[in-house]
């Protein structure tokens, strides 16, 4: 449990950063290095002395570079107990010296997943050699030094220099990186895996990510929190960047992931789109031709919830939408891009934060979606179907109008990203009533009309919103009560699953009501 001394470390690395000046650091304290491949040629070409890797074993590299570091004297030299007399002997029977330092980093697997390589490729990229090395190097921590990344070399030569070796404590922090660099090496091979052969139930499942950022807190002061990145590309939160304004907060992220998925459903070339969400939830929605007019009507729904909210765009900001977003307090805008112009004037309130995804989310994309429960994770492919997808029926007398129908689309859309029972009132492209998250469907219509009545007072209208709009519901009617109340609020038109029990009796009350009803077949529920 003390500082260890390095006589010899062996290096050998994929991502050569740095490599160079560690190598020259470690030789400059006597250390021994043994190197293999494309790193012993950098740090030979550099003029520092290093052994070959067969030299060490009395073997060459063979198959392709597969069997190089996967032999006794490697292994031996990592994972002998130094006090232990046993090991001793063995070492010096089979001619085993120790190796004190390893710096190993792995084939990039993820990359060559993420670049689209065929299979083939992508299994020639699964390193066996580099994690063996490394758990062997971590197990055997009490006596040896693992680096898996190259931002750790500074501290390591740094360590040397002050205390001629490696503290423990430091040798501790370093296998457990090893660790779990290893494990969520494995877990990106084995989620690739499945989804190449089509195995969505495999056994076991792992997910990882790497760290971009520790937060000040989570969801609450008291909490703990951290930001890690999966490698996906998919343009998002996680791949965006961040142009100004303060770091962002977990319920940040949370909120701006909800409203640029949202805002993602909608094709730029077709349509402007403003999403404006609080607590992963829209308090506003608007499309139209241009996005200051989108914003505009977005705020309308429900400006008193928009104040500390998330802005999310489909297109470029430009300037006159920039100038309207700044005169509420907005924790964050998201969009694609943004015109100089719009910098500058989001530039002005330099708390706000800009971020800039270089396109929007493919909606249809497949993936998985992950949640924690007491004892273990619920998985499930992301819900990646819209109302688009869906071959629409008419059950009503009444017909919706061209108007009416693409409102109604709208408003299906809408409910797909608002939390479960979600009521959506939509009218002239824009939402005018957003009832989340309410135990009760007919709670969920009260709410959001009433709200509407607010909304219509603060915009100096007589009367609700609501009056003349259509409807989404996220999940079929379970009795006629929750279309009664739309019905009261004003709607015209309902657009919903389907599907109850009670189907014919929710049908019979739009009838009765004068109002038309479309049936998609399909709900979207969000928790």
């Amino acid at each position: 449990m003390e500082t260890v001394k390095i006589t010899r470390a062996l290096l050998s690395v994929f991502d050569k950063s740095g490599m160079t000046d560690f190598a020259r650091g470690l030789s400059d304290a006597g250390i021994e290095l043994v190197s293999t491949g494309g790193t012993h040629k950098l740090i030979s070409d550099s003029g520092l002395p290093v052994r070959e890797i067969s030299e060490l074993t009395g073997f060459p590299e063979m198959m392709d570079g597969r069997v190089k570091t996967l032999h006794p004297k490697v292994h031996g030299g990592l994972l002998a107990v130094r006090d232990n007399p046993d090991h001793k002997a063995s070492m010096d029977a089979h001619e085993i010296g120790p190796i004190d330092l390893v710096a190993v980093n792995l084939y990039p697997f993820e990359k060559t997943v993420a670049s689209g390589a065929s299979y083939d490729d992508i299994i020639e990229n699964i390193d066996i050699g580099g994690p063996a090395m490394v758990r062997s190097a971590a197990k055997n921590h009490a006596f040896v030094t693992v680096v898996v990344d190259p931002a750790d070399y500074p501290a390591i030569l740094a360590a040397i220099a002050e205390t001629g070796g490696v503290p423990y404590a430091l040798r501790q922090r370093l296998a457990a990186k090893a660790y779990a660099r290893t494990a969520a090496y494995d877990s990106a091979i084995s989620t690739w895996f499945a989804k190449a052969i089509d195995y969505p139930e495999i056994p076991y499942r792992s997910f990882a990510g790497s760290l971009r950022e520790v937060m000040r807190y989570g969801e609450n002061p008291h909490q703990w929190a951290g930001f890690y990145a999966n490698g996906d590309t998919r343009p998002g939160v996680a791949t965006a960047k961040q142009v100004q304004g303060k770091t962002l907060s977990y319920n940040n992220i949370n909120d701006t992931d909800a409203a640029f998925e949202l805002v993602s459903e909608f094709d730029p070339a077709t349509v402007a789109a403003v999403a404006i969400i609080k607590h992963a939830n829209p308090c506003g929605v608007a499309v139209a031709g241009d996005l200051l007019t989108a914003y505009k009507n977005a705020l309308r729904t429900d400006p008193v919830s928009a104040f500390g909210g998330i802005v999310a765009l489909n297109r470029e900001l430009d300037a006159a939408t920039a100038t309207e977003i700044v005169k509420v307090f907005t924790e964050v805008i998201v969009a694609p891009s943004a015109t100089p112009e719009a910098e500058a004037i989001i530039a002005a309130k330099k708390n706000l934060r800009l971020l800039l995804t270089g396109g929007l989310a493919d909606p249809k994309a497949d993936g998985l979606t992950v949640r924690s429960v007491a004892g273990g994770l619920l998985v499930q492919t992301r819900d990646n179907r819209n109302v688009d997808d869906n071959e629409l029926r008419v059950v009503t007398k009444k017909q919706p109008t061209d108007a009416e129908m693409a409102d109604l689309r709208l408003a299906a859309k809408v409910a797909k990203h608002v939390k479960s029972n979600a009521i959506i009132y939509v009218k002239d492209g824009a939402t005018v009533g957003i009832g989340a998250g309410q135990m009760s469907r007919v709670d969920s219509a009260r709410v959001a009309h009433r709200k509407s009545i607010d909304a219509a007072e603060a915009a100096g209208i007589t009367g609700a919103l609501t009056q003349g709009s259509v409807v989404a519901s996220d999940a079929f009617f379970p009795f006629a009560d929750g279309l009664e109340a739309l019905v009261a609020a004003g709607a015209t038109a309902v657009i919903q699953p389907g599907g109850s029990m009670r189907d014919d009796e929710v049908i019979a009350a739009a009838d009765a009501a004068g109002i038309a009803m479309v049936v998609t077949g399909m709900r979207h529920f969000r928790h």
